[in-house]
């Protein structure tokens, strides 16, 4: 066997390895460059043997380890070279141009980020021509300014701390809490922010462990998201002296340096070709460098990770998730039968929060109405504050089961709930349902407390609730107390609002009176059903009939509720006329389908939205079918049109909405004559208002409140 330099060579290996050695040897000595202390020098190479045999050992140890496979790139096959997959837009393609301004927004508590922001401002007018602002976010208002305002002539700096448990001050509560929001808004486009540049520096306090900083993090992540542009990488100032060399201070100082370097080369840099990040995904690393004092920079791309492990999953996405998990911990939970499992799993807890829900026990949601925000702010209330006169901020949305039967194609909450077609899980008690909801309620009101624009007398307002929409997600109908849970709602003077899918016809029977009972009408044909609902049960049909025929029995008011998806079902007129007859229901709600951004589980598209007007003419047919019927109110901006039945058309006046004192002194006669005392609609029926009357000029809008357009963003046709 042949031997060199101590290393055995075995057969053909003796000529290569001696040809690289050579090489080797040759390219060091004619090499200036030096070397580190881990690389050896050229000339102690032959010289000394027992350094050669280290190299063997090196080389030994990393013939070791794994090669990591290489991704082959396909090749476009189409014209002019342009990928025909399916890939995001790059996020990062705003660095063309110049920046002709800067905004320097800041939150504070002790008065430390306001002085960087004043010491930022005074260095970018020293060092730059550069028109600078400095904006406390305590009196700044996201939603009317920052769209319009972050240009891409502008920069935007954010200077936020952190503080108790990982929350941003009191000031900048509404700014942190609108741009979270945003993220997870499907009404919101995802480029909502492209045109925007921006940096993010943190003050915060290593000491306080996994919330250091937190704030800035989160901010720095969710303008990403909202595909704006990181100019500079984020910075992480430290209090803590003890963890670092440089006090904050200097972090801040060494920083801002930074962030005005490139300032002041961007005009050369970036004029004339974008050399920023063309990333096409949500996790890339804009800069390159790295700010020597940001000891926590490299945890960014961990906390991109970490938040895509936690996002939405639509529940065609569970299977291959359980697929990958251990097959014993699979094994354990099919086998641990002799308790009940809770509705809410780990991941459906971590989808449902992404998505703004405040959870409650194992089965329950409560989650805030964008209207109930809106009418805070004096800016309109939602279609059932034209159509039957609620109080929107006064309102409540919940559900005490998150589990539905159907999977519809156009869920607001892409399937991230579960389903079943029975009750199958633990079951908490609806007294710790409705308190631990109302709890949580008046905690997100409360967040609205010093937020621009909010009128004080609606915000002290919304924390009385008057009316709940039990409509939030899945199937309210199947909680085993629901008769119960209402009548606690009614014990509080808490007017119910409940929709059911229509698939449960004796749970509809055994209802006992609700303010308004809803079904789900999303399609007159079983063809058609099946296609738009997608049902769980084979009888679903039969279902389906036997529902509407349960609505027909009750004695309070009923509402079928017609979700119109052009395309799939608003050919199907005379078959909704029929089946109105099957029901007669009180009033029918007809509204155009909301878009819900793009989801694996459904593949509508804005094409399948109606115009408002392409629902009215519908609306038009459908009345013209039904005898005893007519069109009463609309709701333009929730592109909703309400039908009634002229029962409620009383001397020609319609009498839509509701007198809800009268609604609650009938039912606890109800109560207390155990179901013997019945009232029907008529009894509580107050009179519809001329401006929410259809044909008024108002169309559904409320004079008193304060007509509000969103600029530059797509028009929002959602409603509750």
């Amino acid at each position: 066997m042949a031997v060199l330099f101590g290393i055995p060579l075995v057969g053909s290996l003796f000529y290569p390895v001696l040809l690289v050695l050579i090489v080797f040897v040759a390219f060091s000595y004619l090499s200036p460059r030096k070397y580190s202390e881990n690389v050896l020098g050229p000339e102690d190479l032959i010289t000394k043997n027992n350094e050669l045999n280290c190299v063997r050992e090196n080389l030994e140890e990393q013939l070791q380890k794994p090669v990591p496979k290489k991704i082959k790139k396909k090749i476009c096959s189409k014209k002019g070279g342009k990928c025909c997959s399916k890939k995001k837009q790059n996020s990062c393609q705003n660095f063309l141009g110049s920046i002709e301004s800067v905004i320097v927004f800041y939150a504070t508590v002790t008065g430390n980020s306001k002085a960087f922001a004043s010491q930022l401002c005074d260095r970018i007018k020293a060092a730059k021509d550069t028109s600078v602002k400095v904006v406390d976010l305590a009196s700044y208002d996201p939603e009317d300014n920052l769209v319009n305002e972050c240009t891409g002539n502008i920069l935007s700096v954010f200077l936020l701390p952190t503080h108790n448990e990982g929350k941003p001050p009191e000031g900048g509560s509404w700014f942190y809490t609108w741009l979270e929001e945003a993220v997870n808004d499907f009404r919101l486009s995802r480029g909502i922010l492209k045109d925007m540049k921006y940096a993010v520096f943190g003050l915060g306090n290593s000491q306080y462990g996994e919330n250091y900083n937190v704030v800035a993090k989160n901010v720095d992540k969710w303008l990403h998201k909202l595909q704006a542009c990181r100019v500079l990488r984020l910075g992480l100032g430290d209090e803590n002296s003890k963890s670092q060399k440089w006090t904050m201070q200097e972090d801040f100082l060494h920083w801002s340096q930074i962030l005005i370097n490139r300032l002041e080369k961007w005009q050369l840099e970036f004029k004339t070709e974008s050399k920023g990040c063309n990333c096409v995904s949500e996790d890339c690393d804009h800069e390159k460098e790295m700010s020597s004092f940001d000891s926590e920079g490299s945890d960014e791309s961990s906390d991109e990770k970490e938040d895509s492990d936690t996002s939405v999953v639509d529940l065609e996405e569970l299977g291959p998730i359980i697929s990958n998990q251990k097959s014993g911990d699979i094994v354990n939970k099919i086998h641990a039968v002799d308790e009940q499992a809770e509705m809410i799993t780990p991941l459906l807890r971590s989808s449902l929060m992404k998505q703004g829900y405040r959870l409650i026990g194992t089965h329950s949601g409560v989650k805030l109405c964008r209207w109930t925000k809106s009418m805070l702010r004096g800016r309109g209330g939602c279609y059932k504050h034209t159509f039957y006169g609620i109080e929107s901020h006064q309102c409540m949305e919940t559900t005490p089961s998150l589990a539905c039967a159907n999977k519809c194609v156009f869920c607001w909450r892409h399937h991230s709930n579960p389903v079943g077609t029975e009750w199958r899980w633990k079951m908490d008690p609806p007294e710790l349902i409705l308190e631990t909801a109302l709890e949580q309620h008046y905690k997100m009101i409360n967040q609205f407390k010093g937020v621009p624009g909010v009128i004080p007398e609606r915000l002290k307002e919304g924390l009385r609730a008057r009316h709940c929409a039990l409509s939030l997600v899945g199937e309210p109908i199947m909680y085993p107390e629901i008769n119960e849970f209402v009548k606690l709602l009614h014990q509080k003077s808490i007017s119910s609002f409940l929709v059911t899918n229509a698939q449960f016809p004796d749970a509809i029977r055994n209802m006992s009176p609700v303010t308004q009972l809803y079904v789900s009408v999303d399609a007159a044909s079983k063809e058609s059903l099946k296609k738009i609902d997608r049902p769980l049960f084979r009888d679903f049909w039969e279902r389906f009939v036997d529902s509407l025929r349960a609505l027909e029995e009750k004695g309070q008011r009923t509402v079928y509720r017609l979700t119109l998806v052009k395309a799939w079902n608003t050919a199907e007129i005379d078959g909704y006329a029929q089946l109105v007859e099957l029901g007669k229901p009180d009033f029918i709600e007809v509204k155009g389908v909301t878009y819900c951004g793009t989801s694996k589980a459904s593949n509508l598209t804005m094409e399948n939205v109606p115009w408002h007007e392409e629902v009215v003419n519908f609306v038009q047919k459908l009345a013209d079918r039904l005898k005893d019927y007519e069109i009463a109110a609309e709701h333009e901006h929730s592109n909703c049109v309400l039908i009634a039945h002229t029962k409620f058309k009383v001397n020609g006046t319609w009498h839509t909405w509701i007198d809800y004192e009268k609604f609650h002194q009938l039912v606890n006669v109800f109560y207390e004559s155990n179901g013997t005392a019945n009232f029907t609609a008529l009894d509580y029926m107050h009179p519809t208002p001329e401006w929410a009357v259809y044909g008024a000029v108002e169309r559904g809008f409320d004079p008193i409140e304060q007509r509000w357009h969103r600029k530059n963003v797509k028009k929002d046709i959602s409603g509750c």
